[in-house]
Order: C-alpha cells, then structure tokens, then sequence
C-alpha cells in the first residue's frame, strides 16, 4: 500500500500489562494472530488479520505501568516534527515528542484540546495498516467522542488538511473530516448517555463477519458490552471493552439498516 495521505488513520495499538492475555482475546474475538515480539522495541509485537498487519500490543512503556490499557490510533504525517508543532500552536498537547522508531518511522503522541489522545505516524518503511476498510479483523473506521465539540472542529483542521462535514439531523451532533475527498474520521458528542467520569477518546473500530457473534466471544472471554449491538445505514455495531479495560467498537458493515444521513458541509 502506498503511504497514507496527511491526517488518513494509519495505525492502532494498545499497551497491556497482560500481553499474552491480550493476544488470546483479539484472537478469538477479532480472528488475529501474531508475529514475533521485538526486544529491541519494548516487545511490540505485530497483529494480523488473514495474513495481513492490522495493528499491535505492547507491554507498558517504562514510567506507564498502572495506567489504563486503551487503543491508540495513529494519523499519517509526511512530517511528524511540523504536526506536532501544528498541535502546540492549536491548542493541543505534545505528549510524546517525534522518536524515530529504528527505520519503521517516527511516532508521536499528542492530545487534542478536549482530552482525547492520538498518535501521528510519518512512515518510513512501515508504512501502517495493511488491511483493507472493512476486511474482517481490520481497521475500519475512528471517531473522536469529546465534550468540547468546538474547540475538537476548530483542532483538526487546523493541525490536518480536513475540510468538515455535519449531519443535517440536529438530533445527533457528529462531525465528519474528510480528506482528499475521502471521509477519514468522525466526531462524536459525549452526552448525557456517557458516564460523567469517562474521559473524551478516539475510538477505534475493527470490522467483524458478524457482529453478533463477535459480541457474544468478547463476553465469553470476560470483555465488557457498552452499547449496542445496534443496527445503522454504516453496519450493525457494538461498542465493547476488553478485559483489561480498553475500549473498542467492532462493526459488521455487510450488515446495514436504514438510509445514508445527509450531510452538510461546516462553514
């Protein structure tokens, strides 16, 4: 696949302090299997759906044992230095400063304005996700779910080259960036319906032959239902979390009820 264009999700991880744990779970739930961890890199090791790089676990960095497991997703950057200077300059902070990662890339970490954390990737020979939207077991689909609605709008474009589209439907307030004329991420409004501690993040979805069946293996497994399984004009989906508390949606996309909603472009 070629490199992703500026601001396209790319890549997704997670830290777990029970790594082979972890790797049992996404295996029986998402259908992965793993490659070999790498020492070098803090036994990272690669995930993959059919024989494809969908993602990867880690144990927890040094100085972030303790902290709640929870999936990452990575934005593409042609340079991670110049993003990261972007997120200062628009309100966002700088969590991890842009490291090269041997000759896979450089990575940072950074927050957006309402809380929600994201990774920035510049590729170099790992180049990210090598699934396909939709392919069972891979990335499928991102949204940011905060509470400060206007400074996230105001972010993003301003950092990535996003324009913003709304749902016409004043019921539900969700944003869409678009990128090249391709629709890459969503934004979600936490409301009243989402527990008053939980904290604004990225949500990642993976995409799932049945949702159903993925609902029932995760709970079997000791994972957590959050919402759903809910059928729309995207998939039928459910929002799960794993048993070590990170937060994921899994998603059926051959599954669809209902008509596109409308949209428009944001002024």
């Amino acid at each position: 696949m070629a490199v992703q264009p500026e601001g396209t999700p790319c890549w997704a991880d997670a830290m777990f302090a029970d790594v082979e744990g972890a790797k049992s779970f996404y295996g029986d739930v998402l259908g992965w299997t793993f490659g070999e961890s790498s020492p070098e890199f803090g036994d990272y090791t690669q995930a993959y759906a059919d024989g494809k790089a969908a993602a990867a676990v880690s144990p927890p960095m040094q100085g972030t044992e303790g902290a709640p497991s929870a999936w990452c997703l990575y934005l593409a950057s042609q340079d991670a230095a110049a993003t990261a200077a972007k997120v200062r300059e628009h309100g966002g902070e700088v969590l991890v400063e842009p490291m090269e990662v041997g000759e896979f890339g450089t990575m940072a970490l950074a927050r957006d304005p309402g809380g929600a954390v994201f990774g920035i990737w510049q590729a170099n020979v790992h180049e990210g996700f090598e699934t396909e939207m939709g392919t069972p077991g891979g990335y499928c689909w991102g949204e940011v779910f905060t509470r400060d609605t206007k400074a996230v709008d105001t972010f993003y474009p301003a950092v990535f080259p996003y324009t913003a589209r709304k749902f016409d439907d004043e019921s539900m307030d969700f944003s869409m960036f678009d990128v090249q004329g391709e629709t890459v991420l969503g934004r979600m409004l936490m409301d009243k319906d989402f527990p008053p501690d939980l904290p604004s993040y990225l949500n990642v979805y993976f995409a799932v032959p049945d949702c159903d069946a993925a609902v029932a293996k995760a709970t079997e497994r000791g994972g957590v239902l959050r919402y759903g399984p809910t059928d729309s004009p995207f998939g039928r989906f459910a929002a799960i979390s794993d048993p070590q508390g990170a937060a994921f949606t899994v998603i059926d996309v051959t599954t669809t009820e209902g008509e596109m909603p409308a949209t428009s472009p944001v002024t």
